[in-house]
């Protein structure tokens, strides 16, 4: 979804918001097409807020390093925070 969502700032700024839309809307059905079948196997081990902790989770490890290394997003003390208490998250989240 990262790429789906955010290409279209670097990729496609000299399309009309409307082709990038299309565009984007594509790359997300593609995504969503093993999203919807990961979320059902899923939650037959998993509670729905673990499920979501774990989603964005994945989520940001895969944005840090496509807005560091492909949109070329400077590196901040405050992602380093926002790491952390997202990990936090999923200590009180899975703790028994």
């Amino acid at each position: 979804m990262t790429f789906a969502w955010y290409s279209h700032l670097r990729n496609w700024g000299d399309k009309k918001w409307y082709i990038a839309a299309v565009l984007s809307w594509g790359i997300a059905l593609f995504e969503y097409l093993f999203q919807v079948p990961a979320n059902r196997a899923g939650y037959a081990a998993l509670s729905l807020p673990q499920l979501k902790v774990l989603q964005e989770v994945i989520t940001l490890s895969v944005f840090a390093p496509y807005a560091i290394l492909y949109m070329h997003q400077a590196v901040k003390m405050n992602y380093v925070w926002a790491c952390l208490c997202l990990l936090g998250s999923v200590y009180f989240m899975f703790r028994s």
